[in-house]
């Protein structure tokens, strides 16, 4: 991707994050959206689907059709434990490294660690560490786990 739709795309982002700080959630039309910033649909597309992820700590919708929209909801978390529980189910048997670095993110973001312990969590599942072991992505997703659910018994 170059690096004027890397723009649109925080543009885009950062425009529909301005709108979830102030509503609990944002409904879009995804070619009103696109006309908006003059961009093509799958622009759009793009930005959701990378920058909106359960991951991330936001529910997508959407609807097809004449009347469709699209709604994205930040994730509020009462508590600490439901939060990381919702990250726990997030982990499937196998986790990219995009993935892992975004759940981190999002603990981060929702301050259920600090940046030392972001770094760290990072450093134990990123290349470095699981670059020359076969199935990575699996024991990415098993040690990214374990990590979690520690996380709930401080």
């Amino acid at each position: 991707m170059n690096v004027k739709n890397r723009n649109m795309s925080d543009i885009i982002e950062s425009y529909l994050k301005q709108i979830l700080q102030q509503e609990e959630h944002v409904e879009i039309s995804r070619s009103e959206i696109a006309d908006q910033f003059q961009c093509v649909p799958s622009q759009i597309n793009y930005v959701i689907n990378t920058r909106f992820t359960p991951q991330k700590g936001y529910i997508v919708e959407s609807k097809r059709g004449g009347g469709g929209y699209i709604r994205i909801m930040k994730l509020e978390m009462v508590e600490e434990a439901e939060l990381i529980d919702a990250m726990v189910d997030l982990v499937h048997q196998e986790m990219s490294l995009r993935d892992a670095t975004a759940i981190i993110q999002n603990l981060l973001v929702n301050e259920i660690v600090t940046e030392n312990e972001a770094q760290i969590m990072h450093s134990a599942v990123d290349k470095d560490a699981l670059g020359k072991i076969v199935n990575a992505d699996e024991v990415r997703s098993l040690i990214l786990r374990s990590m979690l659910v520690k996380l709930k018994y401080r």
